[in-house]
């Protein structure tokens, strides 16, 4: 199966967490939506009105095709609508108010895949019992600051979970989106759940190989990128083995900047577009397990790859032996949260395996020392900003 690009129009850490847990790593871009200035004739419509429109502001900002979810939650206690207080006085006072007693945490869905031009809206709701809090508990729970900025004033997942006796449906509608739903709304725009799993790396069909480069920046991100790469490598041509060479762009503008470019790839269907472009110098091969004998290489070029992988350590031990002393290893780094930051987001909460402080770790362990870096920008991916990406060089001594 294909796996389609998903976004989720959502700041909240909770939706991500959720999505992330159950397997599946959407793009997030925040829609901006003004919350405050929405009403509804009751709160579950409230809901489910202001997730239409975080998804549809989302969509506007699409260059491409993808499939967008949009959700609010709002807690109705009495037929009372209660979001985010905003304030300590605030919160203190709803949770003076909600203790002992039961609520309806609604949470508004909606689907907008632009492929099929379909928009589906849903809601779901699930009754919430909350203890009988001491004023003590309350005055502590706010100093927290997680009540502030959440629907309702409580979290269930997170310190306020104490504070829920039991709740009737759906639990993870109540953290902020509900699985169950969202399966059956993708089912009914043509999208089965488990093809929004994390697919074995570098396992591209022939679909997503052709769409590759038009989907990541084209031409123009392939040569900022080669053109960093080629800032760090050493003196004159250099024999560049690049991992993870993908349709071969990065490379062959590597070879238009007079180097000498060999790459290894996973995937047959990448491959096929690599060998256009680097005819008789792509080879199917792991990065973690090289078919080149030791100290062979000027340079070892990884690009867009450390950032999928979860442990880095047979990479950089692999590109370390193939390397001839005075030899670098040039990767990106911190790929995913260049573009967080760009968007005017926070760092992700899980780190990934390009972050800066393991690379260095792990290279020291193999005789590669950083002593160099620099940045290329890529393209605007539906955010105020534009990214700048990181690239980094470590050299091999001896």
């Amino acid at each position: 199966m294909r796996r389609p690009r998903f976004v989720l129009a959502s700041a909240s850490p909770a939706r991500l967490k959720t999505l992330r847990n159950a397997g599946v790593e959407p793009e997030v871009i925040v829609s901006g939506v003004d919350e405050d200035n929405v009403t509804a004739e009751n709160p579950g419509e409230l809901a489910r009105l202001l997730a239409v429109l975080k998804a549809r502001a989302v969509v506007a900002t699409l260059d491409d095709h993808a499939t967008v979810l949009g959700c609010d939650s709002v807690l109705e206690i009495d037929g009372v609508a209660y979001g985010k207080p905003g304030t300590p006085e605030l919160a203190r006072e709803r949770l003076r108010m909600m203790r002992g007693r039961s609520g309806v945490l609604h949470t508004g869905h909606c689907l907008f895949d632009t492929n099929s031009k379909q928009e589906l809206r849903e809601l779901a709701s699930t009754t919430v019992h909350f203890a009988d809090l001491t004023d003590a508990e309350i005055d502590a729970y706010v100093e927290t600051g997680e009540p502030l900025v959440v629907a309702g004033s409580f979290t269930v997942d997170g310190f306020g979970g104490p504070f829920v006796t039991g709740i009737e449906g759906d639990y993870h509608n109540v953290v902020g989106l509900s699985l169950p739903l969202l399966r059956r709304m993708l089912a009914d725009v043509g999208i089965p759940w488990p093809s929004l799993w994390q697919p074995a790396h570098f396992a591209y069909d022939e679909a997503e190989a052709a769409d590759y480069d038009e989907t990541r920046g084209g031409e123009a991100r392939a040569r900022a990128a080669a053109e960093a790469v080629h800032r760090l490598l050493p003196e004159g041509s250099s024999r560049v083995l690049e991992l993870a060479v993908g349709t071969g762009i990065v490379g062959a503008e590597l070879v238009a900047l007079g180097n000498l470019v060999h790459g290894v790839d996973l995937s047959p269907a990448m491959l096929q577009h690599a060998r256009y472009r680097l005819p008789g110098h792509v080879a199917a091969a792991d990065a973690a397990r090289l078919p080149i004998a030791d100290r062979r290489c000027d340079a070892v070029v990884a690009v867009w790859l450390l950032h999928l992988l979860d442990d880095t350590e047979g990479i950089i031990a692999e590109a370390a032996r193939v390397l001839r002393p005075g030899g670098v290893f040039v990767t990106t780094t911190e790929k995913s949260d260049a573009g967080r930051y760009a968007q005017g987001r926070s760092p992700k909460e899980r780190r990934s395996g390009d972050a800066l402080s393991h690379l260095v770790a792990r290279a020291s362990e193999h005789g590669l020392v950083l002593d160099g870096a620099t940045t290329f920008e890529g393209p605007a991916r539906g955010g105020p900003g534009i990214p700048v990406y990181p690239l980094v060089r470590f050299r091999r001594l001896t």
